[in-house]
């Protein structure tokens, strides 16, 4: 296997839509490692967002060292091109050191007849029994189903090998780290199936440190999950087992861990993911975008007076354009129109009012799912406020910053880690 840079056990993957909060996202993390815990901090930004932001790779970067600096930050950092493809890596190469490879698109579009048969040639252990330990069930598999298999994930993976080669010929295999994502697919993967994605992998010699596995259930933005929360545990600690067994079997790094995309505010999943994480003695990437933003605007609400007037504001062009702001995020949002108060009415609310919506309490009656799921997929629309906005963040940048920590610290690094 290629050499690479090593990422740590336990990974915290911070989105920072306007770039204005990393000492604070940072603060965070500090606050884990007081209780004992190996955060390694990872700011990520995809290319979609700096596209609809008017953004560069290069200003993620300068946010995270900057909060480095000032925070006196000792260990480990990095900085991730999230959802990258061939086409688009190019421009976060020079600034990045994590490389999320999203090959979504290819997935279900068959390989090669002759690259299949090459791969059911050399894996012949996929047909018949496989038994895989720690997971309770033997399972009998036919080269017809291995066969299937192989032509959904072959060619996304031969696909990430050229993107991960693409990179590391231009910055070196030792100075990042990979990430894939098979995550948006219509059903979660079978243990057969994430093994043989892994097996595929590693025949393509890819260094791989976090896999992105598609689990059941919603996965919505900046809510909790929706689903069979028995049935995600079983699946994450089946995949927990896959990885072991595939770490030695194919000799992958033996930091390769699971990563939960969009697993900000997956309240009911923490506890089961943290008992798991224990049991297996495993690690875990977790990305967590979007939910800085949302604290900013419960910053700018709780400040009241202008600060309330902007949240107002921005609700009230969201409600307008809300086709556009939620078209690009349509799969991974659930919004109930009927339950959206009206933009009269949000004006009508003093700060309290608009917190208790906004804040992800799911115990306050006044919490609103599908206010907060629109506010957060409508970050493009300060743009439209000119230099309102940004002046605010600057005047309430106290405020802001509570927020921003104690949420990253209370509702998500500290339910994680607490036992691990």
């Amino acid at each position: 296997m290629n050499t690479y840079l090593h990422l740590g056990k336990f990974s915290f993957g911070m989105g920072d839509r306007f770039g204005q909060q990393g000492r604070f996202q940072l603060d965070a993390c500090l606050r884990a490692v007081k209780l004992g815990a190996e955060v390694v901090p990872v700011w990520n930004k995809s290319n979609r967002e700096h596209n609809l932001l008017g953004t560069e790779p290069s200003q993620v970067r300068a946010e995270a060292d900057a909060a480095v600096q000032a925070l006196g930050w000792k260990t480990p950092y990095h900085v991730d091109a999230d959802h990258i493809r061939l086409d688009t890596v190019d421009r976060f190469i020079p600034h990045s050191d994590f490389f999320t490879i999203d090959v979504a698109d290819s997935i279900g579009k068959a390989a090669w007849a002759a690259d299949v048969e090459k791969f059911i040639r050399r894996h012949r252990e996929f047909i018949g029994e496989l038994v895989i330990p720690r997971i309770d069930h033997t399972t009998i598999t036919t080269e017809a189903e291995i066969v299937r298999i192989v032509n959904k994930y072959l060619l996304a993976a031969q696909e990430a090998g050229e993107i991960y080669r693409h990179i590391a010929k231009a910055k070196g295999a030792a100075n990042f780290i990979t990430e894939v994502s098979m995550d948006e697919t219509n059903s979660p993967q079978t243990p057969v199936e994430l093994l043989v994605i892994l097996a595929c992998m590693a025949d393509e010699q890819i260094p791989l440190q976090t896999i992105a596995p598609k689990f059941t259930g919603r996965f919505n933005k900046g809510v909790d999950y929706v689903g069979n929360v028995r049935q995600f545990e079983k699946e994450f600690r089946e995949d927990l087992a896959v990885i072991d067994f595939a770490i030695e079997r194919y000799n992958l790094p033996k930091s390769l861990k699971l990563s939960v995309h969009s697993g900000s505010d997956k309240f009911s999943l923490y506890g089961p993911i943290r008992l798991a994480l224990k049991d297996f003695n495993a690690g875990i990437h977790l990305k967590t975008a979007g939910t800085t933003w949302l604290e900013e605007l419960i910053g700018l609400a709780e400040a009241g007076g202008d600060g309330l007037k902007i949240v107002q504001d921005i609700y009230a062009i969201a409600v307008e354009n809300m086709a556009e702001l939620t078209q690009p995020y349509a799969t991974v949002i659930d919004i109930d129109e009927t339950k959206l108060p009206g933009a009269a009415t949000v004006r009508s609310w003093d700060s309290g009012q608009m917190v208790a919506a906004l804040r992800h309490v799911p115990t306050n009656p006044s919490f609103n799912p599908s206010f907060r799921q629109l506010m957060h997929v409508s970050f493009k629309v300060p743009l439209r406020l000119g230099d309102r906005y940004f002046q605010a963040l600057k005047k309430y940048e106290l405020i802001i910053a509570r927020n921003v920590t104690e949420n990253l610290f209370m509702r998500h690094l500290r339910p994680l880690i607490s036992e691990i």
